[in-house]
């Protein structure tokens, strides 16, 4: 049954797709590079998220030598806000393969691909089809999502065996001809129609007639996905701490969540100003004026960081701090999980130049 549902796809998805895809820089080129890259970025990241980085990236890094060679910090800092920097020290791992030990070709089937550093089967599906014209499916989301209404697939998408069987699906029902842009038309309508979070916009749907979750009206039903575990909360005080015209950081440990990027120094609980008092002497410390109390939150995956934070001008010397003027922050990776206090030490330091 989901094999004859499917394969009637492709000729109204591709009509579909000409009309009303969206217009992508990296839709307009077959170089593997530019493809890969932004496959990379998309990860988890609206594609409005993604453009302003991905133009800021090419014009920094427009090849994969120019990755390969690129220094740790810059890297970083390009990547500063997208999240997930692991994606990026991937993508220049894979970089320096293709050119220390691929003499630079980048590779050009899926199965090549997958053998990259932080490639998998979707990433690699995404660039053989699209810069290659290789038949292979790209099973993201959105595309379990389509597949899961359309051919009204009733199990567990997140269950490894269940993306195997769509994958199989796809690979019988997909174009031949045109296989890099059926993927894309497929992940570009489950993006912005058959969409997740709420009812699809089944008028709009080029598969609504050939779709039985539309014809059953269970469309909000599907796809099926096991929940996931609730995310735990940790609590931190943060300091932004400002010293003259410059304010402290701290690089977090080569393992670990947010590895290798700098951070404003915090401690464990939401410590009132007395307790983060203590912790500041601890650190050799003196507050000379506590100036403002900020709290904030950041939401990763599996974790939520709720903030309190204290801006405050100090005097003293701490080991494994780095003081950092106006000029030096703009050069050091900041997460963007301390978006906030970022912001107010770019306030601080911008009122201390103009005093």
């Amino acid at each position: 049954m989901e094999e004859r549902r499917l394969s009637a796809i492709a000729v109204p998805l591709l009509a579909w797709y000409d009309r009303n895809k969206r217009d992508l820089p990296w839709r307009h080129t077959r170089d593997p590079y530019r493809i890969w890259v932004s496959e990379i970025m998309l990860q988890q990241t609206r594609v409005a998220a993604v453009l302003p980085y991905y133009r800021q990236w090419m014009e920094a890094l427009p090849t994969v030598e120019a990755l390969a060679a690129v220094p740790e910090e810059r890297l970083m800092k390009l990547w500063q806000g997208l999240g997930y920097y692991s994606r990026a020290r991937n993508l220049q791992k894979a970089a320096r393969v293709i050119v220390e030990e691929l003499g630079g070709v980048f590779p050009d089937t899926y199965e090549a691909l997958l053998r990259l550093p932080g490639v998998g089967e979707y990433t690699a599906g995404a660039v053989a089809s699209i810069a290659f014209g290789e038949a292979v499916p790209a099973v993201d989301g959105n595309v379990l999502r389509v597949i899961a209404r359309t051919a009204d697939i009733r199990e567990d998408i997140s269950d490894a065996k269940v993306r195997r069987t769509f994958r199989a699906l796809l690979e019988e029902a997909m174009s031949r001809e045109e296989p890099g842009k059926f993927n894309q038309a497929l992940m570009e309508l489950g993006a912005t129609v058959c969409a997740p979070n709420g009812a699809p916009d089944c008028g709009r749907c080029p598969l609504s007639g050939l779709c039985e979750a539309n014809r059953l009206g269970i469309q909000t039903e599907l796809p099926l996905k096991s929940k996931k575990a609730p995310r735990r909360v940790e609590e931190m005080t943060v300091y932004l701490l400002r010293r003259g015209d410059a304010v402290a950081l701290r690089r977090r440990g080569e393992a670990g969540l947010l590895a290798g990027l700098w951070e404003f120094p915090h401690v464990p609980g939401a410590l009132g100003e007395a307790a983060a008092g203590d912790a500041l002497a601890s650190w050799g410390l003196t507050a000379l004026d506590w100036e403002k109390k900020i709290s904030a939150k950041h939401v990763f995956t599996h974790v939520e960081w709720h903030m309190t934070g204290y801006l405050l001008t100090v005097r003293g010397e701490c080991p494994g701090f780095t003081w950092a003027d106006r000029e030096a922050l703009e050069t050091l990776a900041v997460p963007s999980a301390f978006a906030r206090y970022l912001e107010e030490a770019r306030r601080a330091l911008d009122r201390e130049e103009n005093d």
